[in-house]
């Protein structure tokens, strides 16, 4: 059998998205706060 294609850790994902990560630049914070004005239960992972 062949192995999936995507295979993802939780750490990068933590590390890409999370959300001290987010908070760190200015783009992240603007996800997060558009995420906020659009009442999203997961700001960020």
């Amino acid at each position: 059998m062949s192995k999936q294609t995507l295979q993802g850790t939780k750490l990068k994902k933590i590390r890409k998205s999370g959300f001290r990560s987010r908070m760190k630049t200015s783009a992240g914070r603007r996800v997060i706060k558009s995420r906020r004005s659009k009442k999203r239960l997961k700001v960020a992972i």
